[in-house]
């Protein structure tokens, strides 16, 4: 009975493994398809919101690349919230033409509750209805010349949430920028694209995404430590669909030192583990309550939100404390800890070398969005893809157990020839 006991964690990671097996799916697909939009009929009106809070440094190139696009400039206002900000944020953007609402709330300092204010000074301003759609964007990003003309094209033919490419400005300066990166162009390759053809719900990642006013059409409600987790969660909940376009690609900046790494994942597993709290249970009933795109489509929302990674660790904590105690007291012989040991080790192993081999795969279908650099390097990067999981699977640990505050990660502005490559950059 002891033992039968002992097997059950390595029995139920084993049924978790299996309920990911759809993802396989989901990159098969990618890898040969993803969904084309056609030519607009009509240039909508939309509305850019930024939130930023001390951004001086970068949100002069965000704007910069706004005032170049293609797309006419007479159908877009951009929006920025300078929230708490103790710089020149607010006087950087008035500069560039943006219109600029200052707000202090030291008691509530999340992205959530900045954009929460921002749709209550444009509805009482404006109103909700005056711009088709709202996009969304963080103070260091840098769209390409034609990102608004692509998002239209996909806003036109009926999507009401649409998210982008995202890639990534500073790619070379760090193995931990560089994991960040790579995370974002699986995401858009082993996931996104697969999901935009089967019609299930695409990923929204913080920033560069679209919606129809329709969703905030009683204002902004989401002011979690990441707002993005349960606007998706919340969207699929209702029943929308989250497109993707492959062709909209913007730039960001991502942390470069292991300290500033560990303190974002911490708030955004922190955010994880709320927004699966949350809205976990409706996605649950949504799975067997509705029709079977519908119902696929919340069974995928609901495993992103799962806290995975927490579980995966509780379990491998009791099937320790489980081998100790039949050694202990069932009598079995310590070997068995050997066995246990070697099994655990060689279960990393796997999981590491599997983390490197999709780095590779991501790197050589993503070439073209890469930046040119030595072999070493981008062998470098592959080899040490695998801890952002490992960062991640730290974080939503500590997460659990610690209060967690927002707090704002350091920027820096991208280089000329960055910017240069941004605007000359394609995508296919």
């Amino acid at each position: 009975m002891i033992s039968l006991i002992s097997e059950l964690p390595g029995i139920i990671l084993t049924v978790l493994g299996a309920a990911y097996t759809y993802m396989t799916i989901l990159m098969i697909v990618g890898f040969f398809s993803v969904k084309r939009f056609p030519e607009a009929k009509h240039n909508h009106r939309y509305a850019i919101l930024i939130a930023a809070r001390n951004e001086e440094n970068v949100i002069g190139q965000l704007l910069q690349s706004i005032h170049e696009q293609t797309y006419p400039a007479e159908l877009t206002t951009v929006f920025v919230v300078a929230d708490n900000c103790t710089d020149k944020t607010a006087e950087i953007a008035r500069a560039h033409g943006a219109i600029c609402f200052e707000r202090t709330d030291p008691d509530r300092r999340t992205k959530g509750f900045a954009l929460q204010y921002l749709f209550q000074q444009i509805d009482q301003s404006y109103g909700i209805s005056s711009f088709d759609g709202y996009l969304v964007f963080d103070a260091d990003n840098i769209l390409r010349p034609d990102y608004l003309e692509k998002m239209n094209r996909a806003f036109d033919s009926g999507e009401k949430i649409v998210t982008s490419y995202r890639n990534t400005k500073n790619w070379e300066h760090s193995c931990i920028a560089a994991s960040y990166a790579i995370h974002w162009l699986r995401t858009a390759r082993c996931e996104n694209r697969g999901k935009s053809v089967l019609r299930m719900a695409c990923r929204i990642q913080g920033t560069g995404f679209l919606f129809s006013n329709e969703l905030v059409a009683d204002g902004w409600i989401y002011t979690d430590l990441t707002e993005d987790r349960s606007f998706c969660a919340d969207a699929v909940r209702k029943g929308y669909h989250i497109s993707y376009q492959h062709e909209a690609e913007f730039f960001d900046d991502q942390p470069e030192d292991l300290f500033t790494a560990f303190r974002q994942r911490i708030r955004w597993s922190k955010g994880h583990l709320q927004a699966f709290t949350r809205l976990g249970k409706d996605l649950f009933k949504r799975c067997f309550t509705s029709r079977f795109q519908d119902a696929a489509t919340a069974y995928d929302m609901l495993m992103i939100n799962f806290p995975l990674s927490l579980i995966q660790c509780v379990l491998k904590a009791l099937e320790f404390l489980l081998c100790v105690g039949l050694i202990v007291l069932a009598g079995h012989s310590p070997a068995l800890f050997s066995t246990w040991m070697t099994g655990a080790l060689l279960a990393f192993i796997g999981d590491y070398f599997g983390n490197v081999v999709l780095a590779v795969y991501t790197i050589i279908l993503e070439r073209k969005h890469i930046p040119r650099m030595p072999w070493y390097r981008i062998l470098w990067y592959c080899v040490t893809f695998p801890m952002f999981s490992m960062i991640g699977t730290i974080t939503t640990c500590i997460a659990l157990v610690s209060k967690v505050e927002w707090k704002p990660i350091p920027h820096r502005a991208a280089d000329m020839g960055t910017l240069m490559k941004i605007k000359k950059s394609t995508v296919n």
